[in-house]
């Protein structure tokens, strides 16, 4: 997976990274951020979602597509897609020009809307990657946990630098008796739930 990486999708991510550096450190207001993940986070969210039971795979927060271009190189080894969820305009633009660029529009499908909307069409989700606005991380675990299938993952991004905000979700995870969780200090730091 790793080792043959297609290099329109190499390209794109080396941009974005750079993007992402720059905005961190010109300044750039947050939400115009790119506010993505370290490839260390990109490589360690494709190997799980290359490994999970058969079902939906998601994303909430596309952002620039970063992720999803991690995401896809499971979804090419899967035959499967991937489902990414965006509801900012201007991020949807941007990752619209990812995945054109990068060629992965075999393995993403992009969806520019409020992702909490269409939770309902999905009842067998084997991977949900969570990176959003953190005031919605609850509602989400809620919605998702039900559907995912048994060995499924949800993975929720900044657990750690959000601790503050996140850590009644980590908290609710640990005694949730659906699933086994963890928190991994990887990133920003990944609470992974684990359907039992």
């Amino acid at each position: 997976m790793f080792n043959d990486i297609p290099k329109p999708i190499l390209d794109r991510m080396k941009d974005l990274e750079e993007i992402d550096t720059r905005d961190r450190e010109d300044g750039t207001p947050n939400l115009e951020r790119l506010r993505q993940i370290p490839p260390e986070t990109g490589k360690f969210l494709a190997i799980m979602a290359a490994g999970v039971p058969e079902g939906s795979l998601l994303e909430i927060g596309t952002s620039a597509g970063y992720s999803a271009l991690w995401l896809s190189l499971a979804c090419k080894l899967r035959g499967e897609k991937l489902l990414t969820f965006e509801l900012l305009p201007d991020k949807v633009s941007i990752a619209k020009k990812t995945f054109k660029k990068a060629k992965v529009a075999a393995f993403v499908e992009l969806i520019h809307g409020d992702a909490r909307g269409h939770m309902s069409d999905y009842d067998e989700i084997a991977f949900f990657f969570l990176d959003a606005e953190k005031e919605m991380y609850a509602e989400f675990y809620d919605m998702v946990v039900p559907s995912l299938v048994s060995g499924g993952f949800l993975v929720a991004d900044n657990v750690i630098s959000h601790e503050q905000h996140l850590q009644p979700l980590v908290d609710k995870a640990e005694k949730d008796e659906r699933v086994d969780s963890i928190v991994v200090p990887l990133g920003k730091g990944l609470l992974v739930c684990r359907k039992i």
